[in-house]
């Protein structure tokens, strides 16, 4: 049975070049995880229900009737349309999979099973396998085997209750961390799978849930609260732990300043004049400042607010004082630093998005297909093959 997709292959001689990978995942997580592996030469082959992905309908913006958001997470994919509930669908991803290194799911608990794709049977047919099964809960505890999507998550495991300003009601995380993250860990967990596999031949499964991504993004507050028993509170844009470390308003915009040692509020001080500052016993070290936050706030307001913010954050730069400008989108995809570091890439006349941040000094990530525009056969055609 020939095999035909929406879009072609290309050769590419990046570090994963060999590696098969069938994508089974639809949404943000598991597309995240498998884009990852395409821009680092693994060969993806993207698999969707015949009304396809649901995210090609995430929108607007549109581009060719593909929305944004679809767009954003499936570039280096061969895309094809399957019913994989239909037996003919069955048929052609258990052909798949004997020639794939690599399975990326996250659908539904139950749902593979159901298909007679369940990675007990797959794994013990090809144990080479690399079975990689991306979920809301996992399938143990209370809420095992329960869906989920980022933001109820984002509540779930107590991130918003620490996100917002103190006098405010909780807040989400402005994009969605717990996806994102999800996906990352499943590429790394795959990563070492292969690596594994690599001296034993043997495959294995890999869980990757939202949930344990939620609560291990609990950093420094879970540490805060084993150390003292006290609930973690909001603070806004300041940190709970290090002081000054918030944002300040100049006369021409707001930079946020990450000091995060004495040294560099010694330099600080020096820069802003008022070398005494560093000297006060209320602030002469980072547990004082955090204690008498307050007060040092009114100060440093007081004086940053009559400079220029764009003048005085690469300023500060230079003078080893972490800070930076809070810039929007647009401002920052056109920035000369992301051009220099290549972090915007262009495939065609149609498609640009974010490059990948890793960066292999013999095997770069290389970008060679943009995502399929392509609309997927509707609901009842004939697969494709």
């Amino acid at each position: 049975m020939g095999l035909r997709f929406l879009s072609g292959s290309t050769d590419n001689g990046g570090s994963l070049e060999g590696v098969k990978v069938l994508d089974l995942s639809r949404v943000l997580g598991g597309p995240y995880c498998t884009q990852i592996l395409g821009d680092h030469g693994a060969d993806v082959i993207k698999v969707e229900p015949p009304q396809g992905d649901e995210t090609r309908t995430w929108g607007p913006p549109f581009l060719n009737g593909a929305a944004s958001y679809y767009i954003g997470v499936n570039r280096n994919k061969r895309s094809m349309t399957v019913d994989l509930a239909s037996p003919h669908g069955k048929a052609l991803i258990e052909e798949l999979i004997a020639d794939c290194d690599v399975l990326v799911e996250n659908f539904k608990a139950g749902t593979m099973e159901k298909w007679g794709l369940d990675p007990e049977r797959l794994m013990a047919k090809h144990p080479h396998l690399v079975y990689c099964r991306i979920t809301g809960f996992g399938d143990n505890g209370p809420f095992g085997k329960l869906p989920a999507y980022d933001t109820a998550m984002q509540a779930t495991v107590g991130l918003m209750s620490l996100n917002g300003p103190a006098d405010s009601d909780p807040c989400r995380v402005g994009f969605p961390v717990i996806d994102i993250v999800t996906g990352l860990n499943a590429a790394l967990g795959i990563m070492f799978a292969l690596h594994e596999r690599g001296h034993s031949g043997r495959g294995q499964l890999i869980e990757s849930a939202l949930y344990d991504t939620g609560v291990s993004l609990l950093h420094p507050y879970a540490a805060n609260y084993f150390l003292t028993g006290e609930n973690p509170q909001r603070v806004g844009n300041a940190h709970s732990n290090i002081y000054p470390y918030d944002t300040f308003a100049t006369k021409t915009s707001t930079l946020y300043l990450a000091v995060g040692n004495n040294g560099q509020f010694k330099r600080l001080c020096q820069y802003l004049d008022v070398p005494e500052l560093s000297d006060d016993l209320r602030f002469h070290d980072n547990g004082s400042r955090s204690k008498n936050r307050d007060v040092l706030r009114e100060i440093l307001a007081r004086l940053f607010a009559p400079l220029d913010g764009v003048e005085l954050v690469p300023d500060l730069m230079r003078a080893g004082i972490p800070c930076g400008e809070i810039a929007t989108v647009d401002k920052v995809l056109k920035h000369p630093q992301t051009e220099a570091r290549n972090l915007v890439v262009q495939i065609g006349e149609q498609y640009k998005g974010l490059a990948s941040p890793i960066k292999l000094s013999r095997t770069p990530a290389s970008y060679r297909l943009p995502p399929s525009f392509e609309s997927p056969q509707i609901e009842g055609e004939k697969n494709e093959c």
